[in-house]
């Protein structure tokens, strides 16, 4: 934990926060505004990302951090499930699955590494 001062300096942590505005906002528009279930529980996705992020972080040491990543990570993908059945029911456009598709995979990613690093410091 000594490579970062606070979770705001975690790059995923970052990234994930970027998606938590975009699928508000996407999630906002069209179909997907009437679809009180889906657009709360892909909302929720997201910011679960974030979230434990920030609590594994602050729970101060590198075993519990690490529980949290994967649990941030089981969000991104439930958060890509999600998002498929938003583009199949065509709640979202094209390009808007795509970006955020590729986001949420990069976000996973980073993730992954992140869990790969810290285990090596165990």
């Amino acid at each position: 934990m000594s490579k970062f001062s606070s979770f705001e300096e975690i790059k995923a942590w970052q990234k994930a926060r970027e998606l938590n505005s975009e699928i508000y906002e996407i999630s906002n528009d069209g179909l997907f505004k009437t679809d009180f279930d889906l657009k709360s529980q892909i909302r929720r996705s997201s910011i679960s990302i974030s979230s434990n992020i920030a609590e594994g972080f602050e729970r101060g040491t590198i075993k519990e951090f690490i529980r949290f990543l994967y649990i941030a990570k089981a969000s991104a993908g439930e958060f890509r499930s999600q998002l498929y059945l938003a583009y199949d029911l065509r709640y979202i456009k094209d390009e808007n699955f795509e970006r955020l598709n590729s986001r949420v995979s990069d976000i996973s990613k980073m993730i992954s590494g992140l869990i790969k690093y810290l285990n090596t410091t165990l």
